[in-house]
């Protein structure tokens, strides 16, 4: 069992009887009572989102997922295939299952899947990737101090706004949190 005040981000928790994923947690003391727990939850198995509010003295039943680092091989249609590392089994999972985040996927990235009774139940992007620029708009000359931006798609298909004076072929970093863009990768 865990308290609610050890919760984190990242954990996966057992609520009536099932698996949610903990997205966001926000620990409040008001200035009377006593303080509460905040937190979103993504269903695991429907990916539907709750916001819930607990005492801070309430328990949980913390889930032990298993994480593996899977490289990204290839996809085919809406799967998507990553292979262990170390045992070489290959998994397969839906684009439904990755969402928003197969944006970034470029082959032999590695992600964390975290795995519950030999099932894929979330996964973990790298927080940032470093992706080459295949096609954006020209810079126009004096276009660089205005400080705007452009659309730009990367090589994994994403499109991401950057600065005006980035040209296709420049490799950039990304957040993949916000899908924006960070810097010049080096």
């Amino acid at each position: 069992m865990i308290r609610a005040t050890e919760v984190k981000p990242g954990m996966v928790l057992l609520l009536e009887k099932k698996l949610f994923s903990v997205t966001e947690y926000q620990h409040v003391k008001p200035g009377k009572g006593g303080a509460f727990i905040r937190l979103k939850l993504k269903s695991v198995e429907t990916g539907a989102v709750l916001d819930r509010t607990y005492r801070a003295g309430e328990k949980f039943e913390d889930v032990r997922v298993e994480r593996t680092p899977m490289q990204f091989l290839y996809s085919s249609g809406d799967e998507y295939h990553f292979m262990n590392g170390e045992t070489y089994e290959q998994l397969q999972l839906e684009k439904s299952f990755l969402g928003d985040s197969v944006d970034f996927l470029k082959e032999e990235m590695y992600i964390d899947i975290l795995m519950y009774d030999g099932r894929a139940v979330t996964f973990e992007m790298p927080n940032f990737v470093t992706l080459k620029v295949t096609r954006t708009d020209p810079g126009v000359k004096g276009d660089t101090a205005s400080g705007g931006t452009k659309p730009a798609t990367l090589e994994s298909g994403a499109v991401v706004q950057v600065p005006l004076f980035l040209e296709e072929g420049t490799i950039i970093k990304v957040d993949t949190r916000s899908r924006s863009y960070v810097e010049r990768a080096s």
